[in-house]
């Protein structure tokens, strides 16, 4: 990305890259404002492919799949590389084009792609299966070398997450509670909710203490007089469980919540 900055005037140049800097900060937290800070680097450069990617993201971030799709085809043409592939793939399944996103699977690009991606493409096609209503076709996709490795790679998490989140859906309910016990083990950034996905399964309900609509714990006030001592309060579980974070981010990594999923939006232009 530097060497494609370099190219542009000094001044702006600066401005592409502190706007690139803040889309990179605020995409997990603020989807929205990284959102707008991704479009003023595309009104500055729009010929950047760095910037492209960006925007490409950033709208990816917030549920606009076709205008994200659209950069990140602007991106590969740029540079011709086959990383955004798999994200590619998953916002045609946000465009509700399941069908389309599985056989890209299958496409020679996947071939190109480094480990990492090829996980990612995996995880999108077994979320694109589901879509399709193909939930035990799902668990097969999954199950890969990867899978039953045992080392701890930056994808290990979330794809035992998603192999769990699959038996799950077709009734495995044991062997479900292994794999998120393991994604857990695995999940050392927190980037999934495996130990909530077991609780739950565990039968463990969460209370968030802090909610006001939840139940109050605390005994009566006893009306004794103050050498008398009254009740104690009732202790109150700790906070309730959160939902997974979309795994958004910028790039290259992707964003899929539980199954891989992303949600519908617009229509797509057609591929070019």
């Amino acid at each position: 990305m530097r060497q494609e900055l370099m190219s542009l005037p000094k001044t702006l140049a600066v401005d592409v890259a502190r706007n690139l800097v803040m889309v990179a900060k605020l995409l997990d937290e603020d989807p929205e404002q990284a959102y707008g800070y991704a479009k003023v680097a595309l009104r500055l450069a729009s010929r950047v492919a760095a910037v492209r990617e960006a925007a490409g993201f950033a709208a990816y971030g917030v549920g606009k799949y076709a205008e994200a799709l659209a950069e990140f085809r602007a991106a590969r043409r740029m540079t011709g590389s086959s990383h955004l592939w798999p994200v590619m793939a998953d916002c045609e399944r946000g465009l509700g084009r399941p069908e389309k996103a599985l056989a890209m699977a299958g496409e020679p690009e996947v071939q190109r792609l480094d480990k990492a991606g090829q996980v990612e493409m995996r995880l999108v096609a077994a979320g694109a299966r589901r879509d399709m209503g193909q939930a035990e076709a799902a668990v097969v996709t999954l199950q890969s070398p990867e899978l039953a490795s045992n080392s701890a790679q930056p994808w290990t998490a979330r794809l035992r997450y998603a192999y769990a989140d699959a038996l799950l859906a077709v009734g495995r309910e044991e062997e479900a509670r292994e794999w998120f016990a393991r994604a857990l083990e695995s999940d050392q950034g927190g980037m999934t909710d495996a130990s909530d996905r077991l609780a739950q399964l565990d039968g463990v309900e969460f209370v968030d203490a802090l909610d006001p609509d939840a139940e109050d714990t605390d005994l009566p006030v006893n009306d004794a007089p103050a050498e008398d001592p009254g009740d104690g309060d009732g202790e109150a579980r700790k906070g309730g469980p959160q939902e997974p974070p979309l795994g958004g981010a910028t790039a290259p990594a992707e964003a899929e919540d539980s199954d891989g999923r992303v949600g519908g939006a617009d229509e797509a232009d057609d591929n070019r």
